[in-house]
């Protein structure tokens, strides 16, 4: 008796996850940089410390093709008691448009924050090491009427003792939709 024989396409589809499956430890090693790779940098970043008292910042959002969309400047406010901070944002765009955005950061020990503010959905995670700190979070964004829920990645990295520059990449079903890129400066 003869096994029945299954289709061409079955078969190549079966080889394929199989190489799928084989190769994702080695692909997942190359998913992108942790935060615990910045852990010897210098100088070390003391969230806390940084983030205390009045700051600027000036930055752009970039659409997918690296186009200046917006560019804007942001006069900050933070402050601490304890292990639970507010950091008070006050952004105005390139196009006359202003926007408040307070945020409730708790610090966790060992590097870890969580945050709040009232268009984060649900709680942003993050993390610091040496000079870098990483954050997570879902940002309610509003765009022509309606309302999109944003995905950033977002990443500091501490310069000197005034200066910290900032990366985030927006995305969206994880499809990339730009990048916001921030330059803080402290008194």
């Amino acid at each position: 008796m003869t096994r029945p024989t299954r289709p061409l396409r079955f078969q190549r589809f079966l080889a394929a996850a199989l190489t799928a499956l084989a190769l994702s430890p080695l692909l997942s090693g190359c998913a992108g940089p942790q935060v615990q790779d910045y852990a010897q940098e210098q100088p070390a970043l003391d969230l806390k410390q940084y983030f205390n008292g009045p700051m600027q910042a000036h930055g752009i959002f970039t659409d997918r093709s690296g186009k200046v969309v917006k560019r804007f400047v942001v006069d900050m406010q933070a402050s601490w008691k304890g292990n639970e901070g507010t950091l008070d944002e006050r952004f105005t765009y390139s196009d006359g448009t202003k926007q408040t955005r307070i945020w409730y950061l708790t610090d966790h020990g060992n590097g870890r924050y969580t945050g709040r503010a009232d268009d984060v959905v649900g709680t942003a995670e993050g993390q610091t090491a040496g000079n870098a700190f990483r954050w997570a979070y879902t940002l309610a964004l509003p765009v022509d009427g309606r309302v999109w829920h944003v995905q950033f990645d977002d990443w500091m990295y501490l310069m000197d003792q005034r200066t910290m520059l900032n990366k985030a990449v927006m995305s969206k079903f994880g499809i990339r939709l730009g990048e916001v890129t921030l330059s803080f400066t402290k008194p």
